[in-house]
C-alpha cells in the first residue's frame, strides 16, 4: 500500500512541479518520500532556494507560514492544517509591547516556532541551531527571547554579556523528559551518552553529554564514537539516526516524547493535498511583509 502511495505522490509532484519538505519529527514514511528533510532552519533555507512553484510542507502550521512569508510567489500546501505547535501560541502582542516599554535598546528575538503575527512584531527570528550565533551578533544589550523559555535560558548561558529576558513558553514534548527518567534509563544502559535538545528543561540540559539542535544531534550520533544514546528530543529523529548510524542503539525516556501534531501528517494527506491543491498556507500580504523582515534578517545573519 505504502509503495503504491509513494509512487502516486512522486507522479503528482512531477505533474504539479512540487517539492516536498519534511521535518525530522514527522512519520518516517513521509521523510522517505521528501525531497529535503531537516530542522526548521534548513527547511526555511530550502523553501527559499527550491525552484519549484509548489511547496508541500510536511510539518506544523508555523513552518508553512514561514515558507509562504519568504516565498509569496509560490503555493505552499500544508497536508494537515490542524498540525499546530502549542508553544507557538505561548506569547502575545501585549507582552511584547510591555517589554518594549520597559526596556531601552530591546531586541525581540523570535524563535521560528511562532506564528506570523508574532514574527511581524519581532526584530529577528532564530532557530535552535543558530540562536546563540545570532544573539551574539546583535548590537542590543537587552534581548526578549520568545516564545520558548528553555531555549532562551540556554542562549542566555552561552551569551552572558546580554540581558536576556525569558518568556514562559515551552515545548510539552521536551518538558516531558526528566532527569529522573534519564537516571533510571542510565542505570540500565550505563554506556549510553545523554544527548538533548536545548528546548529541554534545565535539569536535563545540565546532565547531558551533548546539547544541540535536531540536526546537530543527528550529526553527533553519526560521528561520535559511542554506541548507545539516551535521546532527549522528539522520537521522530530515530528514523534519521538509524539511517545515518544503524549500528547504534537509541533510548527514549520521556512520558510524551511524541509530538501528536507532527504525527497528524500521513502519506494519504500528502497525496490528497497534491491532488486537490489544498489546504494552502496563506498569510495576508500586509502581515507577510512585516513578518518577512525578521525572517530575512535571520537568513542573512546566520
Amino acid at each position: 500500500m505504502d509503495e503504491a502511495l509513494k509512487e502516486e505522490i512522486k507522479a503528482l509532484c512531477k505533474e504539479k512541479d512540487a517539492v516536498i519538505l519534511a521535518h525530522y519529527y514527522v512519520d518516517g514514511s513521509i521523510q522517505d518520500i521528501a525531497d529535503y528533510v531537516g530542522d526548521s532552519f534548513y527547511l526555511a533555507k530550502m523553501a527559499k532556494k527550491a525552484p519549484n512553484k509548489t511547496i508541500v510542507f510536511c510539518g506544523v502550521t508555523f513552518m508553512g507560514e514561514s515558507a509562504n512569508i519568504i516565498n509569496p510567489d509560490k503555493t505552499v500546501l500544508m497536508p494537515a492544517l490542524d498540525a499546530r505547535c502549542p508553544m507557538a501560541l505561548m506569547v502575545d502582542a501585549a507582552k511584547i509591547a510591555e517589554m518594549r516599554a520597559k526596556y531601552d535598546d530591546l531586541a525581540v528575538v523570535c524563535y521560528i516556532n511562532s506564528m506570523a503575527d508574532i514574527k511581524a512584531l519581532s526584530d529577528i527570528c532564530v532557530t535552535s541551531s543558530n540562536a546563540v550565533n545570532i544573539v551574539k551578533k546583535l548590537p542590543n544589550k537587552n534581548i526578549f527571547f520568545i516564545p520558548d523559555g528553555n531555549l532562551g535560558r540556554y542562549v542566555a548561558a552561552q551569551v552572558p554579556d546580554k540581558n536576556i529576558i525569558l518568556n514562559p513558553g515551552y515545548c510539552h514534548v521536551h518538558t516531558s523528559i526528566t532527569a529522573q527518567a534519564i537516571s533510571d534509563c542510565f542505570r540500565q544502559h550505563p554506556e549510553a551518552k545523554v544527548i538533548a535538545h536545548p528546548e529541554c528543561m534545565e535539569e536535563v540540559c545540565d546532565i547531558a553529554d551533548y546539547l544541540g539542535s535536531t540536526k546537530e544531534l543527528i550529526e553527533f550520533v553519526r560521528t561520535d564514537s559511542a554506541k548507545e544514546y539516551i535521546v532527549c528530543t522528539e522520537s521522530g529523529v530515530l528514523h534519521e539516526m538509524q539511517r545515518v548510524a544503524p549500528e547504534k542503539k537509541y533510548y527514549f525516556v520521556g512520558a510524551k516524547q511524541v509530538c501528536p501534531n507532527m504525527k497528524r501528517l500521513t502519506l494519504e494527506k500528502v497525496r490528497d493535498c497534491l491532488k486537490n491543491g489544498a489546504p494552502v498556507s496563506h498569510v495576508d500580504e500586509e502581515l507577510r511583509i512585516k513578518a518577512q523582515k525578521p525572517l530575512e534578517r535571520m537568513l542573512e545573519l546566520a
